[in-house]
């Protein structure tokens, strides 16, 4: 087994070097929050993901997982060092690689020779040789190894990859990379940098695309009177188009597809090609947003001034506790500018948001409301008690945005009912 060095512990470091030391590698955790790194030590996990307090608990308990603060503690004399630091987006897609040259600057002196330092962080094409240069290391392999983890479900991708990506230019720092995931059946890809660091934008971009054209044919299921349920179903069993990424929804958010879906377009503008078909995809999740919106002002006779609105789902997916880019909040975003007010419950929301009255349950959320909006996917929301959210809610109208609840149990109960991509 291993020593390797994990950068950074945020939702891609820890899930990472928790994994890695779960197969049995020995794993040193760095950042620089001290606070963060005591609480990590005594196995207090910061974010909501399925098994990972679990998984950080047993690596711990196991001494094959330590957490120190500060990068050089980290690297003295490890064989791999994982970039998992942040690389946020500027307005225009581009993105800010300020926070990988600091770490490889830091780490450049300690490493031992003949080490890999492995990017796992989403980066640009080419980033491999800006850290390259500033590591400053002829002695230092440079590989990349893009994560393909989905929230709600990030351990299970990690030690059950549909795919190992791996990226080098020195291919035995690539079959070194690979030798990590022992034990693991998948299968492994090997590539120039250029391609790996490419595969990441592509895969997200594509994915992307699925939601936000099933989005925009279950629009067209509204105007002709289909049921988007049955179409997606239908489209499903081609082998060649799958069932995943068919569900119509708000829209897409969280912290990937929005901000991989800006930088390959402003990578391909970079590179001189003008990537019309990934804006169009962008353009319809912005109107997706808005027709969600709509639909609860149309069914508050055309304003929603002054109306109380009940919100189910703050979070941009179930399973997880991130409300970066949610779409649930743009919906909401876009009701509040027109003078409605929010109370809302998520259950894994429960501070204070702007503009948003944040409720500790969802019956709740809907007491008193003039319609409710459902938002994420939760499975909980299925199962509440109906007759008692009738009762509760000054007019009985709903726009479910995710088609999760039971359309005929509530119209049996009066409900004025919309949902996405049924007439």
């Amino acid at each position: 087994m291993s020593k390797i060095a994990v950068i950074g512990t945020g939702y891609v470091g820890l899930t990472t070097g928790a994994c890695f030391a779960h197969i049995g590698h020995d794993v040193i955790c760095a950042d620089i929050d001290e606070d963060k790194v005591a609480r990590l030590s005594r196995g207090e996990v910061p974010i909501l993901e399925a098994g990972l307090d679990n998984l950080v608990k047993e690596g711990i308990d196991g001494g094959r997982l330590k957490f120190v603060v500060g990068a050089a503690a980290a690297v003295e004399d490890c064989e791999f060092a994982y970039l998992c630091v942040p690389t946020p987006q500027g307005l225009d897609g581009s993105a800010d690689l300020s926070h990988i040259e600091a770490a490889a600057r830091d780490i450049g002196p300690l490493l031992p020779s003949e080490a890999v330092v492995v990017n796992k962080s989403t980066v640009p094409v080419g980033s491999t040789r800006v850290v390259e240069r500033a590591l400053g290391r002829s002695d230092v392999g440079v590989v990349s190894n893009p994560e393909f983890l989905r929230e709600g479900s990030a351990i299970h991708d990690f030690l059950n990859p549909a795919r190992i990506v791996i990226g080098a230019e020195d291919q035995a720092a690539a079959v070194r990379v690979a030798s990590l995931y022992i034990g693991i059946t998948a299968p492994v890809i090997v590539t120039d940098p250029a391609s790996a660091e490419t595969i990441k934008y592509a895969a997200n971009a594509f994915l992307a695309t699925k939601i936000s054209f099933i989005n925009a044919v279950a629009a067209v299921c509204e105007a002709v009177g289909a049921d988007i349920k049955d179409v997606a179903l239908g489209m499903g069993y081609d082998s060649r188009i799958g069932h995943e990424f068919l569900r119509p929804g708000p829209g897409w958010g969280g912290s990937c597809f929005p901000k991989d879906t800006r930088a390959m377009v402003r990578i391909a503008e970079d590179a001189g090609y003008d990537f019309d078909l990934l804006k169009g995809v962008v353009a319809v999740n912005e109107e997706q947003l808005s027709r969600v919106a709509e639909k609860v002002v149309d069914l508050c006779g055309g304003s929603v001034e002054g109306t109380r609105v009940g919100a189910w789902g703050l979070t941009f997916k179930a399973r997880t506790d991130d409300l970066r880019e949610s779409p649930s909040l743009a919906v909401l975003a876009r009701l509040r500018s027109r003078g409605a007010i929010i109370r809302a419950f998520d259950p894994a929301v429960h501070g204070p948001l702007d503009g948003i009255e944040v409720v500790g349950d969802p019956y709740a959320a809907v007491e008193d409301a003039e319609v409710l909006v459902v938002l994420t996917e939760w499975d909980e929301f299925r199962w509440l008690d109906l007759d008692k959210v009738a009762e509760l809610m000054a007019a009985r109208k709903v726009v479910d945005a995710r088609n999760l609840l039971d359309r005929p149990a509530l119209t049996r109960r009066g409900f004025e009912y919309r949902s996405i991509g049924r007439s």
